[in-house]
């Protein structure tokens, strides 16, 4: 009882709203204000349902059995599901509306290497497939469908995807179907991640799609730099997305948002919109902060600011491809530090594979508005390459301020290679590409920050 108690003084402890906007001068600016970290009335433990932290002990059913009381047995306001000090063994499991799942201080939820019984659902309409295989895929580690009023919290305990396994089917090419997420939320609204360590996925790590009203602030993710596609946090056809004062150090796209792939992302065309990042810092052999390559439901109205990046292979890389269609626009990156990084800007047309041989080659993407602001790198190989597409060009491409003067001092690189592109760059060294206009003070939509 008395670990159920702290629990309790605990949760108030971290019970505050977030207040999303900036109160007065000096405050921290932080996430929009749509969500907020709620009080749960009744909280219970998963040792009250069979729970074993010995690491050895498989806890599917305490797990499952718990929610399932949660959520068949609503209390006001909600339960909090309290995972104590221990290492849980579990296969995946869902989560259901109105709970909070809390891992108290060195808390361990762990999967198992056991993939032979690993549940299977259905692909998402907006990918037609599994995203690695044809069919169907293998459901995320967490799991969460049609939810409201989720958080997933704690003391900075680990969610552990023991993804090694998954990575060596992968490399062995002996997969049926689809790596299964670690956490995966699906047509939710209503969700914080916070104060939690997610390591070892065995493909991406967080992934909200179709879905409104996230905050993911203060997690570390972490997998080796050799693991395959393990994404940090992918925002995916949703709305109003913050994700703020995260590390990731992956073997994928730190951050990367998506909106669907090719005639199936066009077909159910639903976008992602407001996605906020800042305060973002960490490592990857690709991309620091992504955009796409699915991107055919749309994306637009996204800021990121306040990043750090260090042994990156690119710092920012704008993806997309023929066949993907929908449009990419009104992104804003600015104020980030690079250190070591292959490429320090990547926008391209050519990036990403197909589901099938269904695309349309003449469905198009659109992007246009682009804004780089306030960049600073040393040790950058190249400064950038910027690759349109010849029937559908990229269009106000903005670099301002934007210092790769370490070029050269870590690799050889001194060229930026632009084509199909337009835009202005303003006060950027080395000097960019001519297809961007050069000149100082304003032009239309791209200024150099006063």
């Amino acid at each position: 009882m008395l670990h159920l108690l702290l629990a309790i003084f605990l949760y108030f402890s971290v019970s505050a709203p977030f207040f999303l906007e900036r109160a007065s001068a000096g405050d921290v600016l932080t996430c929009a204000r749509a969500v907020r970290m709620r009080y749960r009335p009744e909280v219970i433990s998963i040792t009250d349902f069979g729970g074993v932290g010995d690491g050895q002990t498989l806890n599917t059913l305490a797990f499952r059995t718990a929610i399932y009381r949660i959520g068949h047995m609503r209390k006001r306001g909600g339960t909090l599901l309290y995972i104590p000090t221990g290492v849980w063994l579990t296969g995946s499991f869902n989560l259901t509306s109105h709970m909070t799942l809390y891992l108290a201080k060195d808390a361990v939820i762990k999967a198992t290497q056991d993939t032979t019984n690993w549940p299977l659902i259905d692909p998402l309409p907006s990918y037609g497939r599994g995203r690695e295989l044809p069919g169907g895929r293998y459901m995320s580690f967490i799991h969460g469908d049609g939810l409201r009023d989720v958080i997933i919290t704690g003391q900075n305990g680990t969610i552990d995807g023991q993804g090694e396994v998954w990575w060596n089917m992968w490399r062995q090419r002996s997969l049926q179907f689809t790596r299964p997420n670690l956490v995966e939320l699906v047509n939710s609204n209503g969700i914080i991640i916070s104060n939690v360590v997610f390591k070892n996925s065995p493909f991406w790590n967080i992934h909200p799609v179709y879905c409104s009203d996230v905050v993911i602030r203060h997690v570390t993710i972490l997998a080796p730099p050799d693991s395959p596609n393990t994404d940090g946090i992918d925002p995916d056809s949703s709305f109003n997305v913050c994700i703020e004062d995260c590390y990731i150090a992956t073997g994928d796209d730190l951050v990367a948002v998506k909106s669907g792939w090719d005639e199936y992302g066009i077909a159910y065309g639903r976008p992602s919109s407001g996605i906020t990042i800042r305060r973002l810092s960490g490592s990857t052999p690709f991309a620091g902060i992504a955009i796409g390559s699915e991107t055919s439901g749309g994306v637009e109205n996204v800021l990121a600011e306040n990043v750090s990046l260090f042994n990156t292979g690119v710092g920012i890389h704008v993806k997309t491809n023929i066949g993907r269609g929908g449009f990419i626009r009104n992104i804003t990156v600015q104020d980030v530090r690079m250190d070591n990084v292959r490429k320090g800007i990547k926008i391209a047309g050519d990036t990403g594979d197909h589901p099938d041989n269904n695309f349309n080659p003449n469905a198009l993407p659109i992007v246009d508005g682009v804004t780089l602001r306030n960049l600073w790198g040393v040790n950058i190989q190249q400064p950038g390459v910027m690759q349109g597409l010849k029937n559908s060009p990229f269009t106000q491409i903005c670099l301002s301020n934007v210092n790769f003067g370490g070029v050269g001092s870590g690799g050889t690189g001194t060229v930026w290679k632009c084509a199909d592109i337009s835009g202005a760059a303003l006060g950027v060294e080395p000097s960019p590409c001519p297809e961007l206009t050069s000149t100082h003070g304003n032009v239309g939509f791209c200024s150099v920050p006063s």
